[in-house]
């Protein structure tokens, strides 16, 4: 019993190392190293030990075979190096013989001047004959040598000779009129190592002096690139104070405190934008050197692409907040405005720019402390805005930057007319036999601001007037009696009292009606009395409506109507509405 326990605790000992080294010598990918075929797959372990047998037999076989083979490789390169050897040798033998054949051949050739020295012996060699062959061979090693520099050095002339025939060749030097290019053209290249000396000594001089004007024009470029980097700075800048001036006021909800107009760009580091402008800069000179170049040189289109080469590459992106009813702070890209925004928000986008580009300039004239920065007169912008929300943030936005909107309609629109403090009411009237148009007030709606106390309206008078008369000869003008020059020099005097007694008379006509049918009109800028309208008529009345700028109230323009009993927008002077540009 305690000797079979023993012999299965070997054979359980023997089984795990077997396991081991079949775990050790198992392939890392696939179950076997390689595929044996079918013939050779054994079927049991006698057959697989008679398969062993037969390889190791063949793989013995094959060891003896391999070794012959590298002995004999050795062998063979024993001999590939003494056949080396020998052919250095008998190559060195021939570069002996060839050189004696040249030097006999050179001293039959060279004949002796008369009555000049003899040509020298050649001495023999004092030394043995090893060191004879040592002292030759490496004499002709440096011969060789100098026989391949002089031939590189042969080339280099060729080739530059080539280049030297190809620059007084080339249509660029068409204009150079100098004997040298003449020369260089018509000589052989073989001939023209031999005047070299001679033309680098003649384009010395001017070599200097295209050299101090190159040097003239790096000055001057880099003058150009400085002041240009000072402009795109600049431009830059504005960019930055343009994000900075629309921010809205408070009041607005999520757009409290918000700007809005976004401009994000990477600020370019002071060598790069000088190289990226040093290449602006001689583009255009290279487009001002071409003929028939496309590219705009004027101060403007340089500045764009300054800015333009400066913000490369990821260039400059714009985002704006898009007006909503609950005024959602949510920005979209200047580029998708068209595919996002309805017509109305539109309109209050561009009004929005508007009054951020006349913050912007009223701040680079050094007006960054006054409210108003100007009006903007908006042609009917009801017609494609008339929400409330949209009134109420225009006006706010033209409140917070000092812009002062005047809004013009023909659309009687109460929902919309109530949110503005002033609403003046206007007509087109026309003076057919004078062929004079005019533009009269109807009415005053004064929903947001107190009323007006009654008292007589305010009419404008001619203070002064001017009057020439043709100038006289001194001696006409000393035969003048003195009573027609004190006639002339009380002139003033009447006139202006002429123009006092105007005014009651201009009063009375404004206030009679007009003996056509049409009412009275009323003057603007004088007292001087003015025709009668025929065909006036009312027609459709014109509505002006107001805003708010700053601390004032932001009035309007003319709006549309009728005019001469026809139909058409009002404006004016001339009816033709008044429309603003972004």
């Amino acid at each position: 019993m305690q000797m079979l326990e023993a012999r299965a605790n070997a054979a359980s000992e023997q089984l795990g190392r077997l396991r081991g080294e079949a775990e050790r010598l198992a392939p890392e990918e696939g179950e076997a190293h390689t595929a044996l075929p079918d013939d050779l797959a054994p079927a049991d372990a006698e057959q697989a030990q008679t398969l062993l047998r037969t390889a190791s037999a063949e793989l013995a076989a094959r060891a003896e075979a391999l070794d012959a083979a590298r002995a004999t490789h050795t062998a063979l390169g024993h001999d590939h190096r003494a056949a080396e050897e020998a052919a250095a040798g008998f190559e060195e033998t021939t570069a002996l013989l060839r050189d004696l054949l040249r030097d006999n051949l050179a001293r039959e050739s060279t004949e002796p001047e008369p009555g000049g020295p003899a040509p020298e012996e050649p001495e023999p060699f004092a030394g043995t004959l090893t060191e004879a062959r040592t002292a030759t061979a490496e004499a002709r090693r440096s011969l060789r040598g100098c026989a391949a520099d002089l031939a590189a050095a042969e080339a280099a002339v060729r080739e530059a000779s080539d280049i030297l025939v190809r620059h007084a060749n080339s249509t660029r030097y068409e204009q150079v009129r100098t004997p040298a290019r003449q020369q260089i053209r018509e000589l052989p290249a073989a001939a023209l190592p031999e005047h070299a000396a001679r033309w680098a000594e003649a384009f010395a001089p001017r070599l200097r002096v295209l050299t101090d004007e190159l040097e003239q024009l790096e000055r001057n470029r880099d003058s150009i690139v400085d002041r240009l980097r000072g402009l795109v700075e600049s431009s830059l800048a504005t960019l930055r104070a343009a994000q900075r001036l629309s921010r809205l006021p408070e009041g607005l909800g999520e757009w409290s405190g918000q700007e809005f107009l976004r401009i994000r760009f990477d600020e370019p580091d002071h060598a790069s934008l000088t190289e990226r402008l040093g290449e602006v800069i001689d583009e255009a000179t290279r487009a001002a050197v071409r003929k028939n170049a496309d590219l705009r040189r004027d101060g403007m289109s340089l500045l764009l692409r300054g800015v333009q080469a400066a913000l490369e590459p990821r260039g400059i992106a714009v985002e704006i907040l898009k007006p909503d009813a609950v005024l959602r702070a949510e920005r979209v890209p200047v580029g998708q405005m068209g595919d996002v925004f309805s017509g109305g928000q539109l309109l209050t986008a561009a009004i929005a720019l508007y009054c951020t580009m006349a913050a912007l300039r009223s701040n680079d004239r050094g007006h960054d402390r006054r409210r108003h920065a100007g009006t903007l007169f908006l042609d009917n912008p009801i017609g494609r805005a008339n929400a409330t929300y949209l009134l109420e943030l225009q006006r706010a936005v033209a409140d917070a930057l000092g812009v002062q909107l005047l809004y013009t309609t023909g659309l009687f629109d109460t929902t919309a007319l109530s949110e503005f403090p002033l609403v003046i009411r206007l007509r087109n009237d026309a003076d057919l036999r004078a062929g004079l148009k005019y533009i009269s007030v109807e009415e005053h709606l004064r929903p947001g601001l107190p009323k007006e106390p009654d008292a007589e309206g305010v009419h404008a008078q001619i203070q002064a007037t001017r009057f020439f008369e043709r100038p006289q000869e001194p001696a006409e003008r000393s035969q003048e009696p003195a009573d027609r020059q004190e006639g002339r020099a009380s002139r003033p005097q009447e006139s202006a009292e002429r123009s006092r007694d105007a005014a009651p008379r201009s009063r009375e006509r404004a206030e009679s009606p007009d003996p056509v049918g049409g009412p009275g009109s009323q003057a603007a800028a004088a007292s001087v009395p003015r025709p009668g309208r025929a065909g006036g008529g009312t027609g459709g009345a014109a509505r002006l409506l107001s805003g708010s700028a700053g601390s004032a109230g932001s009035a309007g323009s003319a709006g549309s109507g009728r005019r001469g009993g026809g139909t058409g927008r009002g404006g004016l002077g001339d009816g033709a509405p008044l429309r603003p540009r972004f």
